[in-house]
């Protein structure tokens, strides 16, 4: 099993920033891709940053590009959502998840395996 603990929510206003961590413990936290997923209510979990588990790759969805950036530290098993320019659109809960490393960071949530508790991020406007 690998556990993922989430934190760095919060409530900021439109144009605020806020950094997500994930620390992750039990396996071999430098074997899997990591990503970042929200969900807002009434809508489906969707993908928003994805970074491999040697850290040299990076996917995201087009609606963060350009401000948001994901990094992960394999010496201390964390990953993180630098988030920018924060819009009311953003709001939801944020997680983070895990897959094995394969060739390319896959988008889908059903691709992940290990998920964290979810931090809540609500930009007012």
């Amino acid at each position: 099993q690998l556990q993922l603990v989430d934190s760095g929510g919060g409530l900021v206003q439109a144009g605020d920033s806020l950094r997500l961590s994930c620390t992750a413990s039990g396996r071999r936290f430098d074997t899997y891709d990591m990503a970042w997923f929200r969900q807002a209510p009434g809508k489906e979990r969707e993908f928003v940053a994805g970074i491999a588990w040697t850290g040299g790759d990076t996917n995201y969805a087009d609606f963060v590009k350009g401000r948001f950036t994901i990094s992960r530290d394999n010496a201390l098993n964390t990953v993180s959502l630098q988030m920018n320019s924060l819009k009311p659109d953003d709001t939801a809960v944020y997680f983070c998840a895990a897959t094995l490393g394969l060739l390319s960071i896959r988008i889908g949530a059903g691709d992940y395996s290990f998920w964290g508790q979810g931090t809540q991020v609500t930009v007012s406007s």
